[in-house]
């Protein structure tokens, strides 16, 4: 068995202890191990399930690549959404009923132009969680979700804003694979971003080329 010293603990823990707060124990010290320990394990099986979802998701690769150009989206989300919905939009017809089937579209109750009720209808739990997840990520994004959602959380609080935005990209994602293009946003100036990654790797072709004269 591993010996643990009461007097010399490992540096990692010191690093961590406040000061003022004394020495860590032995026992301290065991038990802070045997939970790094345990969380690493965790990350080790989150990563071995992570590599199996992309694994049985390797037909879906252009639609993986697609949803990851919509700004609140890593692969891994990507790849558990298409799990639930697929990426043939053709089975929903719609983005109207592919958001009923999720549960994100709030209630129509209305009496003389006033909402009732601005309630979610159930639906996909896990997807509606899914999303709402994205929109916190793109809610903090320079992008016109970002915008959209701070127009929202003015009128509606926070809650309902998330699941406005939530709506609204999902309504987004459903044009996205039905047409197989990538997220364009009307706050992106695209042309301009273009030109300031590319422009260093132009100048040196166009003066390698002589198109522009080289630096005395």
């Amino acid at each position: 068995m591993r010996a643990y010293h009461a007097t010399r603990p490992p540096r990692r823990f010191h690093a961590a202890l406040p000061k003022g707060h004394g020495e860590l124990t032995g026992s301290h010290v065991f038990v802070l191990d045997e939970l790094l320990r345990h969380i690493e394990g965790l990350e080790a099986g989150i990563a071995r399930f992570d590599a199996h979802l992309l694994g049985e998701l390797a037909s879906e690769m252009n639609a993986l690549a697609l949803l990851q150009t919509l700004p609140g989206v890593d692969v891994i989300g990507a790849a558990m959404l298409l799990v639930e919905i697929g990426s043939d939009m053709s089975a929903f017809g719609s983005p109207d009923r592919l958001a009923s089937w999720v549960g994100v579209c709030p209630g129509n109750n209305e009496s003389a132009g006033k909402r009732k009720s601005g309630r979610v209808r159930k639906g996909n739990l896990y997807v509606r969680r899914l999303l709402c997840e994205f929109a916190h990520a793109a809610s903090r994004t320079k992008s016109a979700f970002q915008s959209k959602f701070q127009s929202l959380i003015i009128r509606r609080g926070y809650k309902r804003a998330i699941v406005a935005l939530a709506h609204k990209m999902l309504r987004t994602i459903f044009f996205m694979l039905k047409r197989g293009e990538h997220y364009r946003d009307s706050a992106t100036n695209y042309e301009q971003l273009s030109v300031q990654r590319n422009a260093s790797r132009w100048i040196k072709a166009l003066t390698r080329f002589g198109f522009i004269p080289a630096a005395a």
